[in-house]
């Protein structure tokens, strides 16, 4: 039986870019906020440079929001924002900013950084800063590079550094721990509503949900689709004479039987008791009473031993196509008329029954 994608984790990992997409958004405005207020004032204390650098990479923001607003490209986003923030901080880093307190921007940097990416590129990408700092401050008569630290200030720097950055890791660590463990628990608990826990098929609920679906695929495309409605024949003798545990091995091996029997595309579910609801995807009537009749003579053909005794297993199917029927209710409808019928006619037999028509081609019979 083919399972579609679970759609949960998909709408979870959607849910976290959307949050992390907002919260970057409020960052980005509100850097662009911070870094023309302190330009301004550089500005105004004749730190005319550093001021212009300080609106330069306001601007780089604001354009990095432009282009998510228009692309709506979330990664693009992320590596646009910590790409801006990285030069900001090298900048500030190399300068000093305002009276050699540029670096102490640094410390936004470790929980935004681990918040945005994962613990190896956040690990990554600190190390090279890291980097970066250590020969900054170790040779300041390199080019460009204009600021001068006390080895006092060098010291505080890289041990108060460090430390928040192990702190961001190990917290950034356990909530992407505990958020693993909600979502797989939450689909834990998405399967097991979704699945019969005695024989793993797809249970009532599930099979009500992609009938829906496959109707509406139907009225978009025209995709026809067919049902088969199955039941154990005398399925209460078996557990009257032999035990309800052999009456579960029963479900359980007619359950295997069927999956091995119908195709990948199809979905086999337990509509409830001894009965079983098959979904036949771009599928007519005829080719739905063949793969039926197929799935009946095989039931025929096996031994059902329990406990060294042979159980006397057949089905009975109606079977009814979506061009029979202008809703999945009326679909279900017809489905269980033909199930009767083929119960009234004996049992082990499959209805519409086929007959040949005088060209010799097969075309099914309704006794509805």
């Amino acid at each position: 039986m083919t399972r579609l994608p679970d759609p949960s984790q998909k709408t979870a990992d959607e849910s976290e870019e959307e949050r992390v997409s907002r919260l970057l958004t409020g960052l980005s405005a509100m850097a662009i906020l911070f870094l023309v207020g302190i330009g301004a004032k550089a500005w105004f204390v004749a730190h005319t440079t550093h001021a212009g650098a300080l609106w330069f990479f306001a601007a780089l923001v604001a354009i990095n929001m432009l282009v998510f607003a228009r692309n709506g490209n979330r990664q693009q986003q992320k590596v646009g924002m910590i790409a801006i923030v990285g030069l900001l901080f090298g900048y500030l880093i190399i300068t000093g900013g305002e009276s050699n307190t540029g670096p102490l921007w640094f410390y936004v940097f470790p929980p935004l950084l681990f918040y945005l990416t994962d613990l190896k590129t956040g690990t990554a990408v600190l190390l090279f800063c890291y980097l970066l700092a250590a020969v900054v401050f170790q040779f300041p008569e390199l080019p460009l590079v204009t600021a001068e630290y006390t080895t006092d200030f060098k010291i505080r720097f890289f041990a108060t550094l460090t430390f928040e950055s192990i702190f961001c890791f190990v917290l950034e660590a356990s909530r992407l721990k505990a958020r693993n463990e909600l979502m797989n628990l939450a689909q834990a608990h998405e399967h097991a509503a979704r699945t019969d826990d005695l024989t793993g098929l797809s249970n009532r609920r599930d099979m009500q949900h992609r009938l829906g679906e496959e109707y509406s695929r139907y009225q978009r495309s025209g995709h026809h689709f067919s049902i088969a409605l199955i039941d154990l024949d005398l399925f209460k003798r078996i557990n009257d004479e032999y035990g309800h545990d052999a009456g579960d091995e029963v479900l359980r091996r007619f359950s295997e039987l069927m999956q091995a029997v119908i195709r990948q595309t199809d979905i086999a579910a337990r509509w409830g008791g001894e009965e079983f609801l098959i979904l036949l995807p771009d599928t007519s009537l005829l080719q739905a009473l063949t793969l039926a009749e197929r799935l009946r003579s095989e039931v025929a053909n096996t031994e059902f031993i329990f406990a060294g005794q042979r159980l006397p297993v057949t089905i009975s199917a109606g079977i009814c196509s979506i061009a029979k029927a202008g809703s999945v209710d009326e679909l279900l409808k017809q489905a269980d008329i033909h199930l009767y019928n083929a119960k009234e006619d004996g049992r082990d037999r499959i209805a519409p029954r086929v007959r040949t028509t005088t060209k010799g081609q097969a075309s099914p019979r309704t006794s509805a």
